[in-house]
């Protein structure tokens, strides 16, 4: 069933505009009777078109229920900037994976230095990656690709959270399966680019509440760690 997303939703008078409503009726040459999927804050409407005009398709409410889809815990991706293909793919596959939040920064090993200003440029296209992977994967958000930020400022983030995890690999750290995550419901995972951190940036982290993590003895790419990162600890979550 097509999914849709919005902001805000009136229950007693749903509609679709804009690029929704063009969407349903010029691509997708959907006819009244059939049923779509509208997501607004993590609850799923599944409705039955009523109507479709030039810019408003109307629909009727069929159910009202919570996105099972929707992990149960709220993860924020800190991911030091790699190179924008990279950054595209990490996003992507962690939304399909349940991130709640990406936050790009910048750390002292970052290849790719993107000024703040060039950044937001392309944060439009990042943000329809996310959405794009959130319908694909039948998630009842959007998770939010944020501006750019600095190392410190993804540190001072990171103490708002009830758990923060930092991946390095030159000096290992707790396994996942010693983490304690009873009653945690936000979590922020740290994630190095291409080069990986400084140890001085390691232990800022674990200064600022940070747990030292490693995912093995083999070196992943900074593409790879985020994926098995989030994959490990929606499974020790019971959320995949």
């Amino acid at each position: 069933m097509p999914r849709f997303f919005v902001n805000e939703i009136d229950e007693e008078n749903i509609t679709l505009t804009g690029e929704n409503a063009s969407h349903i009726g010029r691509s997708l040459r959907m006819k009244p009777d059939e049923e779509v999927t509208v997501c607004c804050k993590g609850t799923d409407y599944n409705c039955i078109i009523s109507q479709i005009t030039e810019d408003t398709v109307f629909l009727d409410l069929k159910e009202k229920l919570k996105c099972e889809s929707e992990p149960d815990i709220e993860v924020t991706l800190f991911q030091a900037v790699p190179k924008l293909d990279k950054l595209e793919y990490i996003i992507q596959k962690s939304v399909e994976l349940g991130v709640s939040h990406i936050v790009p920064m910048l750390t002292k090993r970052c290849i790719s230095r993107p000024k703040e200003k060039d950044f937001a440029k392309k944060l439009a296209r990042l943000n329809k990656i996310s959405e794009e992977a959130a319908k694909q994967s039948g998630r009842g958000i959007i998770p939010d690709v944020s501006g750019i930020i600095s190392y410190q400022t993804a540190l001072e983030k990171i103490k708002s959270l009830d758990k923060a995890l930092i991946l390095y690999e030159a000096e290992g750290g707790k396994n996942f399966r010693d983490i304690n995550l009873k009653d945690v419901k936000s979590v922020g995972i740290i994630i190095g680019s291409e080069g990986g951190f400084e140890k001085s940036e390691v232990d800022d982290a674990i200064f600022n509440g940070s747990e030292q993590i490693w995912l093995g003895k083999r070196i992943l790419r900074c593409e790879t760690a985020p994926i098995s990162a989030l994959s490990i600890l929606m499974f020790l979550t019971n959320n995949l």
